[in-house]
């Protein structure tokens, strides 16, 4: 008679994605042991603790069903969330684009390798390219910070947004002047849209000077998704130091990644914290921008 040796892990992870267990004490109470055991045998097997895991997955099943067509309010309640507004916080904190945009993929970076797979199963990543943390969060502080300046903005009276606050002030001299609220948004989002564009291969995108902040959310949302894949498509490929010849330039310039990478991420913070000082001036209450509040805030820290 062959004997199949038990596995323990297995057994633990079962308890941590039931779809019944909401808490700790409630997936140890499956596996049969302490909340305290439960919790350090997972970090120990797997190198992420039980409710990380657990959101985490539980995030990547939803992205899948959104892409089969279930509705933001059914993957919310489905993956365990009390409101849809704090569903789409996580899902945008982790994916880099709100739910009701589709997702590029659906796995998320994982210490471990596990991994959702549909319909109901888990994929184990032999060898898991996780992205360097640093860059990993620059980019999605990025991303969220800017929906939130964005959506600030959008309350905001068009005087308020266009009055000029910085007469003649630049960020780069090859882009001209960015003297108030709008006119700095609009070149932040631009910036992303013409690098993505050299990126893919795609047409020149003309700036839209009188764009207003909701279309300016809009092609935020469009664009974030694909920044936040060529990111995590490059780190995959370990394509750093790939060169980019931009034939949109006159003459055409050659770029590498990391530099084209840096450069985004740079002006970008510049910028942010550009908004934050001409919304404190039109005396609109605004947070500092500072990514280890951000930081703890994702983790649920705060």
């Amino acid at each position: 008679m062959t004997t199949i040796p038990r596995d323990r892990l297995r057994e633990l992870l079962d308890a941590v994605l039931d779809d019944e267990n909401d808490t700790v004490a409630e997936m140890a109470t499956d596996a049969f042991t302490s909340p305290f055991h439960f919790g350090r045998q997972v970090a120990l097997g797997s190198g992420e603790s039980p409710m990380a895991m657990r959101r985490r997955v539980m995030l990547e099943r939803a992205a899948w069903q959104l892409r089969q067509g279930m509705t933001v309010t059914d993957a919310a309640w489905a993956a365990g969330y009390g409101s849809v507004e704090g569903f789409s916080r996580a899902y945008s904190r982790a994916f880099g684009h709100p739910p009701s945009t589709s997702a590029g993929r659906h796995w998320l970076p994982a210490p471990n390798g596990i991994h959702f797979h549909p319909p109901t199963s888990l994929w184990v990543r032999a060898t898991e390219q996780t992205m360097n943390p640093l860059v990993s969060q620059l980019v999605a502080h990025d991303l969220d910070d800017t929906a939130a300046l964005l959506g600030i903005a959008e309350t905001l009276p068009e005087g308020v947004l266009r009055a000029p606050r910085q007469s003649g002030g630049t960020v780069t001299a090859w882009e001209g002047p960015e003297e108030s609220i709008c006119a700095v948004l609009d070149h932040h989002v631009h910036t992303k849209e013409v690098w993505l564009a050299a990126i893919e291969g795609a047409d020149d995108v003309p700036r839209h000077s009188d764009a207003d902040v909701a279309t300016l959310r809009v092609r935020h949302e469009a664009l974030a998704p694909r920044w936040l894949g060529f990111i995590q498509d490059l780190d995959d490929r370990g394509g750093w130091d790939d060169r980019l010849i931009d034939a949109l330039c006159d003459p055409p310039e050659s770029f590498v990644m990391s530099s084209v990478v840096a450069h985004v991420l740079t002006y970008a913070a510049h910028r942010r914290q550009l908004v934050r000082a001409m919304l404190a001036e039109a005396g609109v209450e605004v947070d500092s921008g500072d990514p280890i509040l951000w930081f703890r805030a994702s983790r649920g820290e705060e």
